[in-house]
């Protein structure tokens, strides 16, 4: 395995991911602004679905010019997106910050293309792992820049918390050097016939399989969007104090860690889908079990830490099931239209989480819906097949 790469992407994960994954923090700040929950959260959801967007273009790009090229202007579009929020307090400001330019600077350096560059560089047998590692240091990210956030919004100011992001995101340009390699560094990677890549589109969007990922990975997105945008307002309602939601927020990323490595090691052992499957039905047990518990400190840290342990090992598992079915050569812009569905459901559970706790005073109905999208996402997974989509065609001949 090639640990200079791997290392590399953990370390740009953790930059991109933490930053992207702290923002929740600052919607109440940007709040009291006078700019309001519900108009910040809008501009937080469109972010959530730009990141999305994004990154199938991107995939393409990289695929044509290099991850690393795509991975420097992600970085400059991401550090001038954040270092400008201060000064674009407006509605109008808000979405050309945070919900464009930040989002897609942080699409440029994400799971598409890091997947793709996996796929590529990757022994077969060693990519769901890699990713397993590469997904583990995101979340060791958010585990580190959450409580810092909360930490110099607390005894700095919100806008010198959002410039320490914007510059944190600067150095991802030197620590994603490793994705310059040429492409000969690739041969790892198992070969694959040359597939014309609008022919293999056709073929992935008649794929039943791969539309099943898209639903699961709609709902994931809405689940993780809601979360990071909103539990520290949930946290304030429940009457806790300001520092538990930043803590809670790393506890999640901490407890990621050792879900995506532990579910990257079972993925060499089980089926993908099954291990989805048993994620998403997690999910559903730890809303409901938090629904019903009093709302203490230890409640949430418990929550945090099982949430956290089903966070993000959809990534690698999904990205896994994409490489199965259609190989590695177009993975970055086949899973990259996955993440897009992904962060469709990120900008509904953003903005709807706003919309509930404005009109309501309350998140409860936003928790009842990630339960349903969650056992939904469990339900979609069960007809996916992980044979390649080359194998079947090769035996239904």
């Amino acid at each position: 395995m090639p640990w200079d790469v791997v290392v590399a992407f953990a370390a740009l994960m953790a930059i991109t991911t933490g930053c992207r994954q702290s923002l929740g923090l600052f919607v109440r700040p940007l709040a009291a602004t006078g700019a309001g929950i519900a108009a910040v959260s809008l501009a937080l959801a469109v972010g959530q679905f730009c990141w999305g967007a994004c990154q199938p273009g991107f995939g393409i790009l990289a695929d044509r010019i290099g991850s690393y090229r795509v991975i420097v202007l992600g970085a400059v579009l991401m550090a001038t997106g954040l270092a400008l929020v201060p000064w674009m307090t407006s509605l109008p400001g808000l979405f050309l910050t945070l919900g464009v330019m930040s989002a897609v600077g942080g699409g440029a350096g994400s799971f598409a293309i890091v997947a793709g560059a996996i796929g590529r560089r990757v022994p077969a047998a060693h990519q769901t792992m890699a990713s397993a590692y590469v997904n583990a240091g995101a979340s060791l990210g958010q585990f580190i820049f959450a409580p810092l956030t909360q930490a110099v919004i607390a005894v700095a100011s919100w806008p010198a918390a959002i410039w320490t992001l914007a510059l944190a995101a600067l150095t991802t340009i030197v620590i994603a050097r490793p994705a310059a390699l040429p492409s000969a560094g690739e041969a790892g990677a198992e070969p694959a016939p040359h597939i014309p890549l609008l022919e293999l589109m056709r073929t992935a969007l008649r794929e039943r399989s791969y539309w099943c990922l898209h639903l699961g990975f709609f709902t994931c997105g809405f689940h993780i969007a809601f979360l990071v945008t909103h539990l520290p307002g949930e946290v304030a309602l429940c009457g806790l104090s300001t520092s538990a939601a930043g803590f809670a927020i790393g506890l999640i990323g901490l407890a990621n860690v050792v879900g995506t490595l532990a579910f990257g090691w079972l993925a060499m052992r089980y089926r993908l889908k099954s291990l989805l499957i048993a994620l998403y039905l997690t999910r559903v047990l730890a809303i409901g079990a938090y629904l019903l518990a009093p709302k203490t400190l230890v409640t949430l840290y418990v929550f945090s830490a099982v949430l956290g342990v089903t966070w993000l090992p959809t990534v690698p598992l999904t990205a896994g099931l994409v490489g199965k079915l259609f190989g590695a050569r177009h993975l970055a812009t086949l899973f990259g239209l996955a993440v897009m569905s992904h962060q469709i459901g990120g900008f509904f559970g953003a903005w709807l989480g706003g919309l509930a706790v404005s009109m309501t005073g309350s998140y409860h109905p936003i928790w009842l819906l990630d339960m349903g999208l969650a056992a939904i996402a469990a339900l979609a997974h069960l007809p996916v097949r992980e044979l390649p989509l080359t194998a079947s065609a090769t035996a239904a001949a």
